[in-house]
């Protein structure tokens, strides 16, 4: 037997070029795809014609959960306890399954944006990563961030969420909490050290937490600067939760990577986003569809205020030319359901096929592998999922996701 793997279709996604190709006939050997419409097609292995369906590149969440939601939780919602109920065993099981749910939902790659509960300093999702990229369980390829670096109080910290008495759960730096230039240089290091591949930092407040309002700025400049200047050293990136304007601006003044959500960014900031080259991960779809109705009285009057501006933010974004990646920030959304965010951009101002390159090609550059992720190309890997009909035309069909491959390997077939 060859190994080599033919798939056709009516149709692919050149997300390059920004176009739909017609047939499609993609050859696959081991992990990379090796030719997509030869003129001469080897023999193989084996043959999977998809009929009318549109071949895509494997879609990316670049803000995800997995340890949190899913499983016994009402909709995908993680349980108002869960910092201080489930330990980390538990937690890592509940990974497990929203990394294989999230796979066949057509999602490939993710981020898993920090980890915010007591863990004894384990990172659970570099452990996920290797189980998934050793075979032993199935899941997205996964970018972990260890934890989210946060200082006391901060949106991140998880005492905050349970709203937590003094001394109930004591969190250290290899936890995330950190405050001052040393500490969270410290607090970068040990993430790295123990395999973070990249680094989440909390920039600002957020709006499902009772920490500071969700404008102000959490960390100093000089704290900033030196999160940005440690990571960048080892050689990894950096994403800020930063819904306030003040704190956009300085994660971006700091040379921060990556803004996650920037729901109160103004004009000049996302002007000055497309300046430094600043990527958004939006999450744009959490502000239609988060049960705001189960949360304290305090957080809703939050989400009523800072929801609709984030709503007109994006179209501005959009127009403007900012680098925007896809992100769900699931379970904030129930896991599986992460394409639901491609419709809410298409919605806020994208075209269907700007939307696919949100969550695929403008990903693959966030994590620094456009060399071999996000397209399909000969010497790509071989990350490809198909959806009925022509997504062009209608961009709900992201959500019907029939075929999954990734790295050569079939996961999900009609």
């Amino acid at each position: 037997m060859s190994g080599v793997i033919v798939l056709k279709a009516a149709r692919w996604i050149d997300v390059v070029a920004g176009v739909v190709r017609t047939p499609a006939v993609i050859v696959v050997d081991g992990e990379r795809i090796t030719a997509v419409n030869p003129e001469v097609v080897p023999e193989a292995e084996e043959v999977i014609d998809l009929g009318d369906s549109t071949l895509l590149p494997g879609l990316m969440d670049m803000e995800i959960n997995l340890f949190i939601g899913g499983p016994g939780g009402p909709e995908g919602l993680p349980t108002p306890m869960h910092g201080v109920q489930d330990d980390p065993s538990y937690r890592t099981l509940r990974g497990a399954v929203n990394a294989a749910t999230t796979l066949h939902a057509g999602f490939t790659t993710v981020r898993n944006l920090g980890l915010m509960v007591k863990t004894g300093g384990y990172l659970l999702d570099v452990a996920l990563k290797r189980a998934v990229d050793q075979g032993w369980n199935v899941g997205p390829r996964i970018y972990p961030a260890g934890h989210a670096v946060t200082p006391y109080g901060g949106h991140l910290d998880p005492t905050v969420f349970q709203r937590l008495a003094p001394g109930v759960m004591p969190l250290s730096v290899a936890e995330g909490i950190a405050n001052g230039v040393s500490q969270v240089r410290a607090c970068v290091r040990y993430q790295i050290r123990h395999g973070a591949e990249l680094i989440k930092v909390s920039a600002s407040g957020g709006v499902m937490s009772h920490s500071t309002p969700p404008g102000s700025q959490q960390y100093s400049d000089e704290e900033f600067a030196a999160i940005a200047d440690e990571a960048h050293r080892a050689g990894v990136r950096v994403a800020a939760h930063a819904v306030g304007d003040s704190a956009i601006r300085a994660c971006i003044r700091a040379g921060i990577d990556c803004v996650e959500h920037g729901f109160l960014a103004t004009d000049e900031t996302l002007q000055m986003m497309v300046d430094h080259g600043t990527f958004l991960v939006s999450t744009t779809y959490l502000t239609d569809a988060l049960a705001v109705d189960r949360v304290a009285p305090e957080l809703r009057k939050k989400a009523e205020e800072v929801f609709p501006r984030a709503k007109s933010m994006l179209p501005k974004a959009v127009a403007a030319g900012v680098r925007i990646a896809c992100g769900t920030d699931a379970p904030a959304i129930p896991h599986g359901q992460n394409a639901k965010e491609l419709v809410a951009l298409v919605e806020r101002g994208m075209t269907p096929l700007q939307a696919i390159g949100a969550a695929t090609k403008v990903s693959a550059e966030l994590i620094d592998a456009d060399d071999e992720l996000g397209r399909l190309a000969p010497g790509y890997l071989a990350d490809i999922v198909a959806v009925p009909g022509d997504v062009s035309t209608d961009i709900r069909r992201t959500e019907q996701v029939e075929f999954v491959m990734k790295n050569g390997r079939v996961h999900k077939r009609p």
